[in-house]
């Protein structure tokens, strides 16, 4: 397995998330987190499973929350780069990786 590191921006949204799911209903904030757990497990297993972009970067779609995690594999190291929305602000990241 491959270590995974978040970048400090992409940590923040996913707290932001959580805290905007928690909001919506109790428990709904704690399911994100688990999801996001969990996609972060599958990506540590396989991390060249998903396609490599012009930018350098691979996108994970999340199954359950409208949420890719965009991550770059290097040095047998994992950096998510962020946890974005797939419907807010696209691209934002780019300066990231």
């Amino acid at each position: 397995m491959t270590p995974v590191t978040l970048l400090h921006e992409a940590e923040i949204e996913l707290w932001e998330a959580v805290a905007y799911y928690e909001e919506k209903a109790s428990g709904l904030g704690l399911d994100f987190a688990s999801e996001i757990e969990r996609s972060l497990q599958i990506l540590s297993e396989a991390p060249e499973r998903w396609s490599l972009r012009p930018d350098g970067s691979r996108r994970f779609l999340t199954q359950r929350f409208p949420y890719l995690i965009v991550y770059t594999h290097e040095r047998d190291q994992i950096w998510v780069v962020a946890i974005a929305h797939c419907k807010r602000r696209p691209g934002y990241w780019t300066d990231r990786t």
